[in-house]
């Protein structure tokens, strides 16, 4: 830095003294003026001497400076050689030990493998020797069987040679050949068989038949005891009490004009006769019959009797009906533990709540038939679920009877066939009465549940005097016409079989006397549902063997 600054200023001056030579005539003219230059020249020169020898001084410290300052350096940079030599050492050392670990370790797992290596070949060892010992006695074994095998070849052909030479001479002493001779001996032989498999096939049937009459007896009888309800007879009543006879003439209003709106609003019809204190209610649906009950009852305890009042509580009591007859129904199938009904269905079992047969409640007859036919599945190992769906809807159609052609048993089976019911809950609606052919097993359980519900003690109220009674009536109707020689009354009078004269009658005269029997009971006769009614005609010829 001092060596610029002085040549800055030689740079400097020398032009400036070359100026001065250039106009040296000028300072000729004043030595004042040139003296004065000389000493401001020496006075530069001499600055300039003073900052060299100051640059001097300074470059000498600042090298001291960098001495020291390069001594400390090396200082450091040994006591960091040191520092990482003493590291390199320290981890020379650790990864030394590690290593002698882990030679260590390999070294004791290699003392475990030989140790089981050498007891495993101790095992083969020991299994090779078992094996050849095995090996010996097979071979052994084996040559004894051997002997054996001759020794029986042997005496095989000693036995041959003897049945030949008996065979030989039963042929001389019988004087048949060996066919003739196998051919009667199998016959004997099948004869034989046959009697004796015959009698053991009867032996066995009339067992079987003994075990299966006492046991669908147990089965009976165990499902009638587990299911005890109680067997309380219902009946439908038509009748409506009313506080005094003036009430009578309210229900007829004037010229009739309320009784008549209440039979045209209900569809039944009102008996206003001379029993103090009751009118009668009939008709053939017990649905609307108690519709008309319940609505009488409302009108009587409102006391304004007149048509539009009585529209208006005929539709108030339909709609509380139908209400009814839908919790009716499904309370029924949650009893049983049935899903999956259409509503329909479940509608039709609330109405058999209001419907009677021989004074026994209709839907509580099925529900107890559901449980009955459940319970003899779940014993012979059917589907307990299905038999108690098929126990639940067999009597369906009596719903429905007064309004549609042919007997319950069709027209339930109608009904479950058009609202996705299965063809065994089918079937079981059309055949528990036995007027088809049984198909299905739960077809029977059905028919016999249906038949223990309905003998129960205590389940029918009708008295025998009556029921004797309308048998009568069917079969003394029957006889009455030309051709008939006998008529019996069947499944509780559903059903009458009349047997026809084959001399006095063809099959067209047994036909129309069929026709005619059916008309009869129209006409007077009333009944629910339908009475079928059948016609057979028999010939019958008979010879004397002398």
């Amino acid at each position: 830095m001092a060596s610029f600054e002085t040549s800055s200023l030689h740079g400097l001056i020398q032009p400036w003294l070359e100026g001065l030579w250039q106009d040296r005539f000028l300072i000729a003219q004043s030595s004042v003026s040139i003296w004065a230059i000389a000493a401001a020249i020496l006075g530069l020169v001499a600055g300039a001497i003073v900052i060299k020898v100051l640059d001097l001084l300074r470059g000498r410290d600042a090298r001291t400076q960098a001495q020291l300052v390069v001594d400390q350096a090396k200082a450091e940079s040994a006591n960091l050689v040191r520092a990482a030599e003493l590291e390199a050492k320290e981890k020379a050392i650790q990864t030394k030990q590690q290593n002698d670990k882990e030679l260590a370790r390999e070294r004791e797992q290699l003392r475990t493998r030989e140790i089981a290596l050498d007891r495993r070949e101790e095992t083969l060892q020991q299994t090779a020797e078992g094996v050849r010992k095995q090996e010996k006695m097979v071979e052994a074994n084996q040559r004894r069987l051997a002997e054996k095998v001759q020794d029986v070849n042997r005496r095989s052909e000693e036995i041959q040679k003897k049945l030949q030479e008996q065979t030989q001479q039963l042929q001389r002493l019988s004087g048949m050949t060996k066919e003739e001779a196998t051919t009667r001996l199998m016959k004997l032989l099948e004869q034989e068989l046959e009697q004796e498999v015959g009698n053991k096939l009867l032996k066995h049937e009339r067992r079987i038949t003994e075990l299966a009459d006492q046991k669908s007896q147990e089965i009976l009888l165990t499902a009638m005891q587990r299911y005890a309800s109680a067997h309380t007879a219902d009946s439908t009543t038509s009748t409506v009490d009313i506080p005094n006879d003036e009430m009578k003439g309210r229900i007829i209003g004037r010229e009739g004009r309320n009784i008549r709106a209440f039979e045209k609003a209900t569809g039944v019809d009102v008996i206003i006769d001379d029993t103090p204190g009751v009118v009668i209610v009939s008709g053939f649906d017990p649905v609307r019959r108690e519709v008309a009950r319940q609505s009488l009852d409302k009108l009587i305890a409102d006391g304004r009797i007149h048509p539009s009042r009585i529209e208006e509580l005929v539709a108030e009591t339909e709609k509380e009906i139908e209400q009814f007859i839908r919790r009716k129904g499904q309370e029924a199938a949650e009893e049983v533990d049935i899903g999956g009904l259409h509503e329909r269905i479940v509608y039709m079992l609330g109405r058999l709540h209001f419907r009677t047969s021989f004074s026994q409640n209709v839907l509580r007859h099925s529900v107890e038939v559901a449980f009955l036919s459940g319970m003899m599945a779940e014993m012979i190992g059917l589907n307990a679920d299905l038999a108690r769906r098929c126990g639940l809807l067999h009597d369906i159609g009596k719903a429905a009877d007064h309004e549609l052609e042919g007997g319950h048993p069709k027209i339930g089976a109608d009904l479950l066939k058009r609202h996705g019911e299965n063809e065994t809950v089918v079937h079981a609606a059309l055949g528990h009465h036995d007027q088809i052919t049984t198909e299905y097993p739960y077809t029977v359980l059905v028919a016999t549940a249906d038949a223990c519900s309905a003998s129960r003690p205590g389940a029918r109220r009708e008295s025998l005097e009556r029921y004797i009674k309308r048998m009568e009536e069917l079969e003394t109707i029957a006889r009455g016409f030309v051709g008939v020689e006998q008529a019996f009354a069947i499944q509780a009078g559903r059903e009458l079989r009349v047997i026809a004269s084959a001399k006095d009658t063809d099959d067209a005269k047994a036909a129309k006397i069929c026709r005619d029997i059916a008309q009869a009971f129209e006409q007077q006769l009333t009944y629910p549902g339908e009475i079928r009614v059948t016609v057979v005609r028999e010939a019958r010829f008979t010879e004397v063997a002398r």
